[in-house]
């Protein structure tokens, strides 16, 4: 009992600092579960191609990008797909290049954009994140709202890549204070599995609030889990997982980001640098396709993904495998290959499939969009508990 007590104490104060941004990242998450096929719905001209299904005359991601770069000189393209899926539009992320004018980058308004790859005509843009409930923003809004809350950076930190970090630790810490709350003894430990559906009012309320977190209980806990290193990878997992396993080198972790006035101007092209892959990927003995490549100008690298045209998103496994340059010299910077490693790098690549749902497909997603639902409902609870509790106690002391 004498455990008890400040326990309760904590989970108390720990749920009512969590609650509210539990309850809106579990909502997010229930919606972003499908956040491909419901962003494609709401923003047909960003994803259909005007020009219909695929035709001759088709251009792929590469000749595309470099369209798009010759016909606005200001933008470069950083990510593509190399091969569309039939009758899609090529969906591209951009960034500004420098402004000689100013020495800052040009301020594009944009940072996706969507050419027809038949007529190579430019069918949409948007600003990835911005905060904004307009159609084309509304899905990107929610994604960056699930694990920001859209706090703002402030001094090159992000302030709400942290916060929701932290929030995440705190979960971890509470699953376990709620687990042991949860069955104060050998003989009622049935209760802490049963809803009182017919008692409804508070006592239901109780029963979702405790039984249900119980039955879900390690399902929480990975999210938890997940939610640290989605939001915290180089700050506290990695360090974490590298005191139990040896970890294989971050290419990322080893350089110094340039700041945005000062990119990392690639010597070689994307062309050039799919080819190495391609050369790579043979040696390797793999047959998946080249499906996609990226530009990291604050890092001068070049990552080139392994996936087929309507698989980008990784779903089934580990997800994808990708292999990074040096985008000056093209030297071969590392890669990640799903399932490849120490036991630590494999903890490390299951994060990301583990937290969308998507090591087990559509049956992960739909078990995650439903988790999503479910932290937001243990959270409500868990205030109506706290209100229901603290009017009680009101109550009484005016009684006195």
């Amino acid at each position: 009992m004498r455990l008890r007590t400040p326990l309760v104490l904590l989970h108390r104060w720990f749920g009512l600092a969590l609650a509210l941004f539990l309850f809106i990242s579990g909502l997010t998450g229930a919606v972003i579960s499908w956040d491909h096929e419901l962003d494609a719905w709401l923003n047909p001209q960003l994803f259909q191609a005007a020009s219909g299904k695929h035709r001759a005359g088709t251009k792929n991601g590469l000749q595309l990008a470099r369209q798009v770069e010759a016909n606005d000189a200001r933008l470069r393209v950083n990510y593509t797909l190399t091969a569309l899926e039939p009758g899609h539009a090529a969906l591209m992320s951009v960034e500004g290049r420098l402004d000689p004018a100013s020495g800052k980058p040009y301020a594009l308004g944009f940072n996706q954009l969507a050419v027809d790859p038949v007529t190579g005509k430019l069918q949409g843009t948007r600003q990835w994140g911005e905060v904004s409930l307009a159609r084309e923003n509304l899905l990107p809004f929610l994604y960056k709202l699930h694990y920001t809350m859209h706090i703002p950076d402030a001094r090159g930190i992000e302030l709400g890549v942290w916060f929701m970090g932290m929030i995440g630790i705190v979960w971890f810490v509470d699953c376990f204070i709620a687990l042991y709350l949860s069955f104060p003894n050998l003989r009622s430990w049935r209760k802490s599995l049963a809803f009182r559906w017919r008692e409804k009012g508070h006592r239901l309320n109780f029963d979702l609030h405790r039984s249900g977190g119980v039955w879900v209980w390690l399902l929480l806990l990975i999210l938890a889990v997940t939610s640290i290193s989605m939001n915290l990878p180089t700050q506290v997992m990695r360090p974490l997982v590298a005191k139990f396993s040896t970890l294989s080198p971050n290419a990322f972790d080893s350089r110094t980001p340039q700041p945005p006035e000062k990119p990392v101007e690639p010597l070689l092209t994307r062309e050039q640098v799919v080819a190495l892959a391609k050369t790579e990927a043979t040696r390797r003995g793999w047959t998946l396709p080249a499906g996609g490549v990226f530009y990291s100008s604050g890092y001068g690298l070049y990552g080139v993904g392994f996936f087929e045209a309507d698989n980008d998103h990784g779903d089934g496994g580990l997800g994808n495998a990708w292999l990074y340059f040096d985008g000056r010299d093209g030297s071969p910077a590392g890669g990640v290959i799903p399932g490849t490693g120490s036991a630590g790098d494999i903890f490390l690549q299951s994060q990301f499939p583990l937290h969308s749902g998507r090591i087990i497909g559509l049956p992960g997603r739909i078990l995650i969009s439903a988790m999503g639902l479910m932290v937001a409902m243990l959270s409500a609870t868990g205030l109506i508990i706290w209100l229901r509790k603290r009017r009680a106690r009101l109550v009484k002391t005016i009684q006195l």
